[in-house]
Order: C-alpha cells, then structure tokens, then sequence
C-alpha cells in the first residue's frame, strides 16, 4: 500500500482519466467521480468523499476537487495532484463534452449546470479554483504538484513528486474525445458498408 494518499483536485477535462490511469499503474487504489446526479451533492459530497477515502490511496474527477481543503485536514500527508490546461483549451472541451446538459454537480460547482451560455462563468470558477489551489498549498509546496498532462507532462514530474520510480511502461493517455471522433467515423463507415451491401 502507498505511503502516502493522492488525491488529483484538477477539474474535469484536464488530464483527470489520464492521471487516474497513471496512479493504478503505480499501484495505487483511486476512487473516481461520485455524485454527478445527486441533488443533494452539495450535503452528501463531503461525507461520502471521507468516506471512500479512507478505505482507498486516493481519488480524482468530480467532486474530489472541491474537497481539497477538507481532504488536506482529514488526511494530513496526502499528496494532491492539480492537473491544469490552457483555460482556452480547458473551456472548449467543457463546452464540447457538457454543452446542452446539465447536472446538479456542475450546478454546485459552477452556479449552471450548462456550460452554453455561461462560458465566462465556467472560466472564472476554473481559474478562481486553480488559484485558490495553489495559495493553500504556497507554504506547502512538496504537498502540491501542478501537471500540465496536456503540455507533455508525465511519469517524470509525478514519480519525483510522489518519490517512486518511472515504471517500464508508456505514459497513459485517456483521449475520450479522440476515441468518440473515433467510433463515430467507424459507425458511419459500417452504415456505408451496410447500406452498399
């Protein structure tokens, strides 16, 4: 079992898949998002969070982030894991994943649940979060590591932090919009063939 629990507070559609992905690699047992369409997020999201904690190494994706600060108090000597992008890139993938819908989590997180229309809103909760991260954690800083999966950064920024070895392996990379362009390429080319025959 790790020394230490990690927890990744990054938002979604910053590396989120890609960093749980990395962590199993190395061992470590991650929870994953929870509560996406409960109503009641904003009550049940902290109970049930210290609660999975502590039966596992970590945890990322919604609402992990939110709860960094009461992660950090009820687990003092967790590692957190703040993956960033480009907020430009970071809000045109929001938009392109969640636009038209909404949810109860991105309605406590942001103010709306739909991103469409509430673009400035969505980068100023991204920034303001990024931000907020990063001055909890300024007298701190072997406790926090900023990664930019999105820039190229992987094994070696994360295994230092983390104080393990660069596994034998390639770093994962969880593309689900490239492998939704992908499917939808291959269904369209399955209905040509379907229809030719």
């Amino acid at each position: 079992m790790p020394e230490n629990k990690v927890f990744g507070i990054g938002f979604h559609k910053t590396g989120t898949t890609t960093l749980a992905s990395a962590l199993r690699l190395l061992g470590y047992d991650i929870a994953g998002p929870f509560g996406v369409h409960d109503a009641d997020i904003a009550e049940t999201a902290l109970p049930r969070a210290l609660e999975t904690a502590a039966t596992c190494d970590g945890a990322q994706d919604n609402p992990w982030p939110i709860l960094y600060a009461d992660l950090d108090a009820a687990f003092p000597g967790s590692k957190f894991v703040l993956t960033v992008r480009d907020p430009d890139r970071w809000l045109r993938s929001v938009v392109n994943h969640f636009g038209g819908k909404t949810t109860p989590m991105r309605e406590w997180i942001y103010g709306r649940g739909d991103p469409v229309g509430n673009e400035d809103l969505y980068r100023e909760r991204y920034e303001s979060h990024n931000d907020a991260v990063r001055t909890h954690f300024a007298s701190r800083p072997d406790d926090l590591l900023v990664l930019s999966i999105a820039d190229g950064e992987g094994w070696d920024e994360l295994c230092g932090f983390l104080g393990v070895p660069v596994p034998d392996v390639p770093f994962p990379h969880a593309n689900a919009q490239r492998e939704r362009s992908l499917l939808r390429v291959l269904r369209r080319r399955g209905r040509r063939a379907f229809r030719r025959g």
